[in-house]
């Protein structure tokens, strides 16, 4: 546990006397030898409108999850084999739908050397961008934006995890999406939104990532984002995502398996400004995809990230059909 006299805690007091005045009648003693624990928040922070900020983020949240592409409509995930895949509600084929969704031979997909193709007739009904296909070369995630195939209510993508390459398949009249009634937050406290200090590192760390299908992956971390609680400075691991300015970070805490999902949560933050400084809102720690489906491939919270105390904000955990 790291131990560490600083003033950068009180940023915000800065440039005043009166502030520090205020400082130290806040915490009189322990200002000489640590910074307070959990502080009360900086002063230009209205707690109303802080409080209309979570809930607007909630709402989001819950849209998030709901919308026609969000978690809830993943209905399967089929890795593929190097050559022919074929697809249908035939249980004779490797990638099988209910025969209600598509045909009983629907085409195949087809794995060579890395790159993946869809093969099938006009008569299947598949599109992308809403012109047919029968023929066409898929990009993965991995190369930032995936080819989207249509198929009536359902969508199918190629995602690749490590050295394997699947076929992620949504359907947006999944009745998971459509008898989701939200979940559940801990009260917002302005006490876990903490003012940090970021740590760079100089090159950035690779840090190995496991998924819950016990895949590994090297992430690249640009630095540390270092907090304190109840007088004790703790710090995470933050990861750079492809196309994303906000620093991910895969946490868990003594509330991971009880009120919280049981393999952690997820965390973004601002990058910091100039000084080092930025903000982290533990009140938007919220579940990952695989709290609402077996169908994701989420990461797990890395050692140095899981939390040795409680961390009563956020999403909470309550357990849904999947």
């Amino acid at each position: 546990m790291i131990h560490e006299i600083t003033l950068n805690g009180f940023g915000w007091f800065r440039g005043s006397a009166y502030a520090v005045m205020l400082a130290l009648s806040l915490c009189p003693a322990s200002f000489l030898f640590s910074s307070c624990s959990r502080t009360a928040p900086k002063p230009q922070i209205d707690g109303a409108a802080y409080a209309k900020e979570i809930d607007q983020w909630h709402a989001e949240r819950w849209a998030g999850l709901k919308s026609e592409d969000g978690w809830l409509t993943l209905v399967g995930l089929f890795w593929l084999k190097e050559g022919e895949n074929k697809l249908g509600s035939d249980p004779a084929n490797e990638i099988v739908l209910p025969a209600g969704k598509i045909g009983a031979q629907a085409g195949k997909f087809v794995l060579k050397d890395g790159a993946v193709r869809i093969e099938t007739t006009p008569k299947t009904g598949f599109t992308v961008a809403g012109k047919p296909v029968t023929s066409l070369a898929l990009m993965s995630d991995e190369d930032g934006s995936p080819t989207l195939l249509q198929l009536g209510s359902m969508t199918f993508q190629i995602i690749k995890r490590g050295d394997k390459l699947g076929v992620r398949v949504k359907d947006k009249d999944n009745p998971d999406r459509l008898h989701f009634e939200g979940t559940q937050f801990f009260p917002t406290a302005l006490t876990w939104r903490i003012d940090a200090q970021f740590v760079p590192y100089n090159p950035a760390h690779p840090v190995s990532i496991t998924n819950v299908l016990g895949m590994q992956s090297d992430e690249s971390s640009p630095g540390a984002v270092k907090f304190e609680v109840d007088g004790h400075s703790y710090q995470l691991d933050a990861i750079t995502e492809k196309g994303e300015t906000k620093y991910f970070m895969i946490i868990a805490d003594k509330t991971s398996g009880k009120e919280t999902y049981p393999a952690g949560r997820y965390l973004y933050v601002d990058p910091p400004d100039a000084a080092g400084h930025l903000v982290i809102d533990f009140n938007k720690a919220y579940s990952p995809p695989c709290a609402f489906t077996k169908f994701a491939t989420c990461p797990l919270p890395p050692r140095q990230n899981r939390l040795p105390f409680a961390i009563d904000a956020g999403e909470k955990y309550t357990a849904h059909p999947k």
